[in-house]
């Protein structure tokens, strides 16, 4: 993996009074996945909106493909922002004739999945197709350096599969991506993660390297509503998933008192941490490891 294809330096964007981001650095290398996560507000898309020229930086330095995001370096990428930028008032082909006139290159041919649907107008497909065609019309140029702001975001788990088939397909061909994403299975696709909170970056490197030292606790038991309540009340950082309770960087004794306590009865067990505990935990400094 060599080449430096998208480069941020010390950069920031305010709006106002508002620090959308704060002073970050990072890079995507030719034929690497970068996963970008972060909560809602995190400053993601204000980030990725900078590295490809679409807004101006407040200070700082974006360099896409070597250079400043100009006309012709945007035309060696391909990007899927959050509303996938299609025109919802032109069927498929028209979408994707108009982008590939665009950009110079032949249209794609459509796959299978929608064969039957090149004369339906945009808007009215389902959100899935909606992403595959808005993949096609960013990938039919073959760019060097792809952007993904959320692609599988309301797509069901066979189409969020295929679509990560061709962001793998994408980067061993040599394309650098930086990827958005929710879905903790699919952030374990990406070669490496960078973390966001509140327009800052925190932490970067492999899912591991994030959770670092972060311990968990799982709480199990029937009266889950009541034991969730009592351990928020005395600020421990609870998560739900199901109905066993888990507490980032906490201490099973500690836990085990403040429940009986309550007259709860529970089992109270560590368990390895997830990334998502080690993101809550950055989100509140003062009690993170």
């Amino acid at each position: 993996m060599t080449g430096v294809l998208l480069r941020a330096g010390h950069v920031i964007r305010r709006f106002g009074a508002f620090t959308a981001v704060d002073d970050v650095s990072m890079q995507v290398h030719r034929g690497e996945v970068v996963g970008l996560l972060g909560a809602n507000g995190a400053g993601k898309t204000t980030l990725i909106r900078m590295l490809l020229g679409l807004i101006a930086v407040t200070s700082g330095r974006v360099d896409l493909l070597g250079g400043p995001p100009d006309r012709e370096r945007r035309r060696r990428l391909g990007y899927v922002p959050q509303g996938l930028g299609l025109y919802g008032d032109l069927t498929v082909r028209e979408n994707l004739s108009f982008s590939a006139r665009a950009y110079g290159t032949a249209e794609p041919a459509l796959p299978p999945t929608l064969m039957g649907q090149a004369d339906v107008l945009v808007r009215e497909l389902p959100r899935g197709a909606q992403r595959q065609v808005a993949f096609l019309a960013a990938l039919a140029h073959s760019p060097e350096v792809l952007a993904l702001d959320e692609p599988t975001s309301g797509v069901d788990a066979l189409a969020r599969a295929a679509l990560w088939d061709t962001i793998g397909a994408q980067a061993t061909r040599g394309a650098g991506v930086l990827v958005t994403t929710h879905y903790m299975q699919e952030a374990q696709q990406c070669d490496r993660l960078l973390l966001m909170s509140d327009g800052a970056l925190v932490a970067e490197g492999s899912e591991a390297d994030i959770i670092g030292s972060t311990t968990a606790v799982a709480v199990r038991t029937a009266d889950w509503a009541r034991a969730f309540a009592a351990l928020a009340a005395v600020g421990a950082p609870v998560m739900l998933e199901g109905r066993t309770i888990r507490v980032a960087n906490a201490d099973p004794a500690g836990l085990a008192e403040v429940l009986e306590a309550a007259g709860i009865e529970a089992s109270v067990q560590p368990v390895p941490a997830t990334i998502e505990e080690r993101m809550l935990m950055l989100s509140r400094p003062a009690q993170a490891s």
